[in-house]
């Protein structure tokens, strides 16, 4: 029998293991690692709707041409370079936008780029599916914490709003988004 090591993972550690997976597509390892995902959220509670299904994106793997847009963005994180793309937004409009990359995430069905988008001076989330090409520049992004930086995170206390979902405050000297 092999040994569980138990620990609790932290948002941006379960940010960086999902994007991870996202660049194992449907390679060999990807059975092992999704299910190993999985044991990672053994202790959440799964009747909560949102919590079910962001596990199952992201146990399931990116179409591919989404990984691939996936893997540019990851490299750029890990690089620290501003990268470019081309976004279609819920309205339907086309813009070309420069965003200094902070992390990646799933929320619900969707996979999100976090980032400062340098057009809005703000911070945005921006849904990989309408994200419709990406390229590293070689302008470098400044550093920004990944817990300063993370949507959809639950509000404490309790009562009928404290499963509500909200962004955290941008760091000091930032625009509110």
């Amino acid at each position: 029998m092999a040994n569980v090591i138990r620990h609790t993972l932290t948002a941006e550690e379960l940010a960086a293991l999902a994007l991870s997976l996202a660049h194992l597509g449907a390679g060999p390892q990807s059975v092992t690692a999704r299910r190993g995902l999985r044991h990672a959220f053994a202790h959440l509670d799964l009747t909560d709707d949102v919590i079910a299904r962001t596990l199952t994106t992201l146990t399931t793997p990116l179409p591919t041409d989404v990984a691939r847009r996936a893997r540019v963005v990851a490299n750029a994180i890990t690089a620290r370079l501003v990268i470019r793309i081309q976004y279609h937004d819920a309205e339907g409009r086309l813009t070309f936008r420069d965003v200094e990359p902070v992390t990646c995430l799933v929320h619900g069905e969707f996979w999100y780029l976090v980032g400062w988008c340098r057009m809005r001076r703000s911070v945005r989330a921006f849904r990989f599916d309408r994200i419709l090409s990406v390229e590293s520049t070689d302008l470098p992004a400044r550093p920004h914490l990944p817990q300063r930086y993370l949507p959809f995170q639950r509000r404490s206390g309790t009562g009928r709003h404290a499963k509500a979902l909200t962004a955290p405050r941008p760091p000091a000297g930032e625009p509110a988004a």
